[in-house]
Order: C-alpha cells, then structure tokens, then sequence
C-alpha cells in the first residue's frame, strides 16, 4: 500500500489529487497526524469533499480528536 501512496503523491505534484482521498489512505494507514495534514489542505483548497467529514464512517477513529473537531467546525458542520 506505501508504494500506491508513494505513487500518488508524486501524482499529487503533477496535477490535481484531491487531499480527502490523500487524508483517507493515511488515515487507513493508521497515521493519524498525516491525515490531519492532509484534511487540512482539503479545507484550505475547498476540496468538496469535506462536506462528507460529519458522515463518512471512516473518520469514525478520528472524531475524538480536538483537531478533528476543529475542523468540522470550521467547515461548517
């Protein structure tokens, strides 16, 4: 799976990979900090996307995370 991340990283900088998606696969990874990072790009670049952070049971492991928390708020929820 790190060489599919590694592979879509390099994407990433030759054109557009949409930070959710990012934030997702490090979250799988169990990288909590990295898919932080990357839902964080997701807001500032308004990857809309976001709109599915309240309901998307994936981040189910992340929503205790006052970071986490921060973040719906900001994007509206």
């Amino acid at each position: 799976m790190k060489s599919g991340l590694e592979e879509l990283l390099k994407l990433s900088t030759e054109r557009y990979v949409p930070p959710y998606y990012i934030a997702m696969i490090y979250d799988g990874l169990d990288e909590r900090d990295e898919a932080m990072a990357w839902l964080e790009r997701g807001y500032v670049q308004r990857d809309p996307r976001m709109a599915l952070l309240k309901v998307e049971p994936k981040w189910n492991n992340l929503r205790a995370d006052p970071r986490f928390q921060d973040l719906l708020r900001r994007v509206g929820f």
